[in-house]
């Protein structure tokens, strides 16, 4: 579990800026979409439906949620401190896995991404679809 951590925590931080940023927008995107779908369900299994499956989406796609990475990659730094890992840290290469990545590389192009993917793109669609026009 410890290099699996590892593993997911360096493959964030070697994330180049843009596709960092796209991968942000996609996820925030499913993200904003599940709150607006659970909204529209009328029972308790519809909401959790509604929540569950684009979330589970954007997991099994490998897309970047800068709250989620908030964990992952810490967690990964206090491992591959630990002794007792270092060898996982060698075993997945990890040159990319630092603090300065961990803000430069990766949670701030992704909290881009994910004001661009959920403010933007699903807020300002929703925003011109449901606007009351002046009369």
């Amino acid at each position: 579990m410890a290099e699996a951590t590892i593993r997911t925590a360096n493959a964030k931080c070697a994330l180049s800026f843009g596709p960092a940023v796209a991968l942000g927008i996609l996820c925030n995107f499913l993200v904003c979409i599940a709150v607006w779908m659970s909204f529209s369900a009328k029972t308790t299994a519809g909401k959790i439906a509604c929540a569950f499956l684009p979330v589970m989406l954007f997991v099994l796609a490998g897309f970047e949620h800068s709250v989620a990475n908030m964990y992952y990659i810490p967690a990964g730094l206090f491992l591959a401190a630990d002794p007792a890992y270092a060898g996982a840290l060698a075993a997945v290469g990890g040159a990319s896995l630092g603090v300065g990545n961990f803000f430069l590389a990766n949670l701030v192009p992704v909290t881009i991404g994910n004001i661009l993917g959920g403010g933007v793109l699903v807020g300002v669609l929703y925003w011109f679809l449901y606007r009351k026009d002046a009369a």
